[in-house]
């Protein structure tokens, strides 16, 4: 089937306004039979409410359940569950990162506990693309269920990387898909539409159910002119439209900005001058998957005489992984090994490396901190962060920025000069997507409420009415018949925080000690007692981490504080240790609070005399 190619952003803009024309024309719709159940889902002031109030419909039989078990509630974690009676299919399985207060998470995946509680119901776990919200969870899903796994080559061959490292590559059951293609998974029929974004073979998902045709966008944007792959196939969109798409689930990432967003070749004229420089070392942070990005780089630093090297794990491990399946081409003798660098003209030499999100112990960070083993930044650097900061990661780009700043370097983000293009599409692109598909019903997907709920408003300029629009929610059970769309429950969800080795064994309470000990320090306090004669014998130690009590750093008074305490509570007959304890820490506790404002973790140990 012939595809779309080649077009300017002018023609693009011109269909663009034929087909809101074409929709502007329909603006009455004739009154149905009967309307939707109010239910808890729509685009009000809450999220999960329905936009106005109608009238209940009448009950359909075959309903879809939709469920997202992530990517509803902030960027990143991306997975929803397609379920029909006993067929289930899970598109994406993505990470995200943590956030201000998860001290010691390295990494935040979905809840899987209700896939668990339906495990012999699953059917495929499909994958979009090979982004890190997208696969990211992948091995820690598949340690604990068994499902074939189906993506394209590029996303299977990044995923092989990671299975490698978890031990699992050798029990997985890989399936390539190519798109173009069909395949069916119990009841539902998916197919595979090529999209563009920033990292190769990146597809959409036509899904045939029971209850109508549902497209799942993925991440995209409209792009004609790609560094490398297929273009999007507008024209698939549109033969789907006319044959009639019961929803629509639409990336929403850049549903705030207006306009189209620039195509990723673009920015080759943004950064060649900052390459032509023959008096810096060029060191160029961007994602490790966006592969696109980091050929323009490699590039550009070939036609300046540039050797380049990577640095970051996930930067060689991705890079490594595209070159083998032939997605990036690499001049002969550009690439240098790590020991080459003491040997290489600083001021002729590319460093790619990843950390532009400001992830601690990431390759810049360790570089902005002084602790990177190899690589040392000064006055003769200019730093690159070729992206822009995800929702939530404000704090860490800049905290590395003014690293980086205090050791010398230039730095160089897109709020200087266009150094970055988004790989989601803006409104008009979504505009024209909506046009293509003509949808009956729509949710938003892949951003933040804010970006939902503003995505969900340009699908009321387009036409739709606030009964077909469910703005969705984490955990939230959507089902889609052929005449109803309405939020009809909740399932068990959330978040699992990834500690070192440990899956989900850090919660709450764990996190607020963590707090705790980051902002008021830990007191440890040893006595040893005698419980049968209810004395304590010798002194009360105390040992203190990030806690000062008084002025001259001494803890004479705490000690008293924990004697009295401890002989108060055996002369009420209290001779139990671990009442002891919590006796003696609620008595320190208050003493401390009155005396500093502060509220340390107290660790009571009571020694027991023979």
């Amino acid at each position: 089937m012939a595809r779309i190619k080649n077009k300017t952003i002018e023609q693009i803009k011109d269909e663009t306004e034929l087909f809101l024309q074409s929709k502007g024309k329909k603006k009455e719709k004739p009154a149905k039979e009967s309307k939707k159940k109010q239910t808890s889902a729509k685009t009000s002031a809450e999220p999960a409410e329905k936009m106005q109030k109608s009238r209940r419909p009448k009950k359909d039989r075959l309903t879809v359940k939709i469920i997202p078990l992530g990517g509803t509630d902030g960027i990143g974690r991306n997975m929803t569950v397609f379920e029909f009676e006993n067929d289930i299919i899970v598109v994406d399985c993505g990470l995200s990162f943590p956030e201000g207060g998860m001290f010691g998470v390295d990494l935040v995946i979905p809840d899987i506990t209700y896939l668990e509680e339906n495990s012999d119901k699953i059917r495929a776990l499909i994958l979009t693309h090979g982004h890190e919200d997208h696969i990211g969870a992948v091995p820690y899903f598949l340690k604990r269920l068994a499902v074939p796994v189906y993506g394209t080559r590029m996303t299977l061959g990044i995923l092989e990387g990671k299975l490698e490292e978890h031990g699992l590559l050798e029990y997985a059951d890989l399936t390539e898909i190519k798109p173009g293609e069909t395949m069916k998974f119990g009841v539902f029929t998916v197919e595979f539409i090529s999209v563009t974004h920033s990292i190769p073979e990146a597809v959409a998902l036509c899904i045939e159910t029971p209850a109508g045709r549902i497209i799942h966008t993925g991440d995209f944007k409209i792009d004609h002119t790609p560094v490398m792959g297929e273009t999007i196939d507008l024209q698939r969109f549109a033969l789907l439209g006319s044959k009639g798409v019961r929803l629509l689930m639409c990336d929403s990432t850049n549903a705030e900005r207006p306009g189209f967003t620039p195509s990723e070749t673009r920015l080759y004229s943004s950064l060649e001058p900052y390459f032509a420089l023959k008096d810096r070392r060029i060191i160029a942070a961007t994602f490790a998957s966006n592969i696109h990005r980091v050929q323009q780089i490699i590039n550009m630093s070939a036609k300046y005489g540039r050797r380049v090297f990577l640095a970051g794990r996930s930067m060689v491990n991705i890079v490594n992984a595209a070159i083998r399946l032939g997605y990036m081409h690499i001049p002969d003798g550009i690439l240098a090994e790590q020991s080459d660098l003491k040997y290489l003209d600083p001021h002729r030499t590319t460093l790619i490396t990843t950390g532009s999100q400001g992830e601690p112990m990431s390759a810049l960070y360790r570089m902005a901190s002084g602790e990177h083993g190899q690589i040392s930044v000064g006055k003769d650097d200019l730093v690159i962060l070729s992206s822009s900061p995800i929702p939530g990661n404000e704090k860490m780009v800049i905290n590395i920025i003014n690293g980086l700043l205090k050791r010398g370097a230039e730095v160089v983000n897109d709020s200087v000069t266009a150094v970055h293009v988004s790989g989601h599409a803006s409104a008009e692109e979504l505009k024209m997507i909506h046009a293509l598909t003509k949808p009956e019903c729509f949710m938003p997907v892949h951003g933040e409420y804010r970006h939902l709920k503003r995505h969900a408003e340009l699908a009321l300029s387009m036409g739709m009415t606030p009964d077909d629009i469910i703005i969705p929610e984490t955990g939230k059970v959507i089902e889609l018949g052929k005449h109803t769309f309405e939020v009809t429950g909740d399932v068990t969800s959330g978040q699992v925080l990834v500690d070192g080795n440990g899956v989900g064994d850090v919660g709450s309470n764990i996190l607020r000690d963590r707090k705790r000990l980051a902002e008021d320090g830990v007191l440890v306090v040893s006595a040893c007692a005698d419980t049968a004669a209810g004395t304590v014998n010798g002194d009360v130690q105390i040992f203190a981490k990030g806690f000062i009590y008084s002025e001259d750093g001494s803890f004479d008074e705490l000690r008293s504080v924990a004697l009295r305490s401890l002989e108060r509570a055996m002369g009420k007959n209290i001779r139990d240790p671990e009442s002891l304890k919590a006796r003696l820490r609620e008595d320190m506790a208050s003493v401390i609070s009155q005396k500093t404002r502060r509220k340390p973790v107290i660790i009571p140990v009571l020694t027991e005399v023979e």
